[in-house]
C-alpha cells in the first residue's frame, strides 16, 4: 500500500485549499431556502470556488457532471444538482473538493431547508458528533479501526446505522488516494497512523438499515429502505502529536473537549 506521508509545507498547501471549501460551504449556508434548486447551489458554489483562484475538483473526475455533490433526505452520496427544488423539512449533504497549488481540500455539511423533523435534526446531530468524535482521538499510532470504532459505537447506541459501502480515503496532490477509511470497525485493527498521513473522515449515517444502491446515473447512492441519510466530512493530517483540520470552519464547527 502506498500511502504518503505529507511534509509541513505540504500542509500549508492543504490548509488553503481546506480553507477555501470551509468558507464555500459557509458561503452557501444562507441561500439554502425552499424553492430553491440543487443547480443553483452548484451554480452558487463553483463561482465562489473559481473567485478564490480555485477549482471545483468533481467536476468531469471519472465523468462526474457538476462541480458539487448535492444529496438530499434518502440520498446517501454523490447526488448529482439538477432542477430538483429544495421543500420545507428537507435535509441536504452539500459536498465540496476544492483544488489550489497542486493539493485538495474536501468537506461537507449538512443543511436543513426551513424546519426539519425531529428525528432528522437528531440525525444530524448524532452524524456530526460521530465525525468529531473520530477526530478527537486522532494521533500518530492509533488504527484505522480506532476511527471506525469510536464513529460505529456512538452511532449504533444512538440508534442509527453506518454506511459500509462507502468510505473516507486518502487525499493530497490526488483527489482520491491511499488508505480507504472505514466508518465501522474494531478497536485495533488496521494500520497504524504516522505523522504526514492525510484522509478524509466522512461518515455516512442512516436512520433506517445501512444498505444502499446505486441508482442508474451510476453515480447517486441511496439508502435501501428510503430512510433519511447524513453525512459530515473532513480533511485532516496526523501532526507528531494529534491532527490538524484543514477543512474547519470557524463559523459551523465545534471542538469536542
Amino acid at each position: 500500500m502506498n500511502i504518503k506521508q505529507y511534509s509541513f509545507e505540504d500542509f500549508t498547501k492543504l490548509k488553503k485549499a481546506g480553507e477555501i471549501t470551509a468558507q464555500a460551504l459557509d458561503f452557501v449556508t444562507d441561500k439554502i431556502k425552499p424553492g430553491i434548486t440543487t443547480n443553483i447551489i452548484d451554480k452558487i458554489v463553483s463561482d465562489f470556488i473559481k473567485s478564490k483562484q480555485a477549482t471545483c475538483a468533481p467536476l468531469f473526475y471519472k465523468g462526474f457532471p457538476k462541480s458539487i455533490c448535492t444529496s438530499v433526505n434518502h440520498v446517501v452520496c454523490h447526488g448529482i444538482p439538477s432542477e430538483k427544488t429544495l421543500q420545507e423539512g428537507d435535509i441536504v449533504n452539500i459536498d465540496i473538493t476544492s483544488y489550489i497549488d497542486g493539493f485538495h481540500g474536501d468537506a461537507s455539511r449538512m443543511y436543513c431547508v426551513g424546519q426539519p423533523s425531529i428525528k432528522a435534526q437528531k440525525l444530524i446531530d448524532v452524524t456530526y458528533q460521530s465525525l468529531m468524535r473520530a477526530i478527537k482521538i486522532l494521533q500518530p499510532g492509533i488504527t484505522l479501526g480506532d476511527i471506525g470504532f469510536a464513529i460505529q459505537s456512538f452511532v449504533e447506541q444512538e440508534g442509527f446505522s453506518v454506511v459500509r459501502d462507502f468510505c473516507g480515503h486518502g487525499i493530497g496532490r490526488l483527489f482520491h488516494e491511499e488508505p480507504s477509511v472505514l466508518h465501522y470497525g474494531r478497536k485495533n485493527d488496521g494500520l497504524k497512523l504516522k505523522e504526514g498521513m492525510v484522509f478524509t473522515i466522512e461518515p455516512m449515517i442512516n436512520a433506517g438499515a445501512y444498505q444502499t444502491k446505486v441508482l442508474n446515473d451510476g453515480w447517486t447512492a441511496v439508502t435501501k429502505d428510503k430512510s433519511l441519510s447524513a453525512q459530515f466530512e473532513h480533511t485532516v493530517g496526523i501532526t507528531n502529536n494529534g491532527c490538524e483540520i484543514f477543512t474547519l470552519s470557524d463559523k459551523f464547527d465545534r471542538i469536542l473537549n
